[in-house]
């Protein structure tokens, strides 16, 4: 049944652009499949405890490595991606190493990577020569190209964007089907009863962090390739490092669904808000997310899915009993 289910949207996913044209639309659904993408990168941490407020580093270096070197040397995304996910990667063992070899874990590790979030945006400002500093820059344009990732109809991207949610999803569930998984699930139980198992704690977070980081560069490279336009207040410091792991956590980040429910349903009332109101209520947005996520985490800690999830698996237990 739940496979079923799972074939018929994504066969509607597939077909949307042929029934549903509207470059608004596709604009809409793009932003959904690329914001998905980054929260279920997140969540590949977030899951196991390691709940990261910083994740905007890696999404702006990711997208800044990849933007700067295609402005000046012309360099193809698709190679400034895998570029500027190992410059994340490298961040991310740094920041981890320090973090896990000296035990900093829980509210400490979410405060340690809020600063690096913060840190990351504010070298972007300091460098404007090269940055663009807080007015950023703007890729250049080379006409419709695959190879640069430019487009002129929005359907290519919505495709692109669909497929590296697709590959995000497929890791997920290889991360699942390894021994990791179980080590992680160990550690984020009980860290010391783990450590006296013989776990290796360092290594085994470590790896994720790297596995998370390095996906999340990629976002903020799909996203800068999309907009055209790189901002270090939009792709790197607090706010974007908060708005990826809510989204994650609200609509379930235990869950390999949640972080993209959660994203369908902030982006689609982001977009209300700004459509219906417009500048009446600027940040009436961030007023109801804050409230949605003290409600989440007192009544709903596993996220608006992953809850109905867990309802729906009971109820099936039942009814076989």
């Amino acid at each position: 049944m739940k496979r079923a289910i799972l074939m018929v949207v994504l066969g509607i996913l597939l077909f949307i652009p042929q029934a549903v044209p509207s470059p608004y639309i596709l604009h809409i659904i793009t932003l959904i499949f690329i914001w998905s993408f980054t929260a279920t990168a997140w969540s590949y941490m977030g899951r196991f405890g390691l709940v990261s407020l910083g994740h905007g580093a890696f999404l702006g270096l990711g997208a800044y490595t990849t933007g700067l070197l295609f402005n000046t040397i012309g360099l193809s995304p698709w190679i400034g991606m895998i570029l500027g996910g190992i410059m994340a990667v490298l961040l991310a063992i740094l920041i981890g190493y320090a973090s896990f070899r000296v035990g900093v874990i829980g509210d400490y590790f979410a405060l340690v990577t809020l600063a690096l979030g913060e840190i990351v945006a504010l070298l972007l400002v300091a460098f404007r020569e090269y940055t663009g500093g807080s007015l950023g820059f703007t890729l250049k344009r080379v006409g419709t190209s695959l190879w640069y990732m430019q487009f002129e109809q929005k359907v290519y991207f919505y495709y692109l964007a669909f497929g590296f949610l697709l590959i995000s999803l497929g890791v997920w569930k290889l991360i699942d089907r390894s021994r990791m998984q179980m080590a992680l699930r160990a550690i984020r139980e009980d860290e010391t009863a783990a450590s006296t198992l013989g776990i290796r704690i360092v290594r085994y977070k470590l790896f994720v962090t790297m596995i998370s980081a390095f996906f999340t560069a990629i976002g903020g490279v799909l996203y800068a390739q999309y907009v055209t336009y790189l901002n270090p207040h939009t792709l790197s410091g607090v706010t974007p490092s908060l708005d990826i792991a809510f989204k994650a956590i609200l609509g379930g980040m235990y869950s390999l669904w949640g972080p993209t429910i959660g994203t369908a349903m902030i982006v689609s009332l982001d977009e209300y808000i700004r459509v219906t109101y417009g500048v009446k209520f600027i940040g009436i947005s961030q007023v109801v997310y804050g409230m949605a996520l003290v409600s989440l985490i007192i009544f709903l800690p596993k996220g608006i899915y992953g809850t109905f999830e867990d309802v729906w698996l009971r109820r099936g237990h039942s009814m076989r009993q």
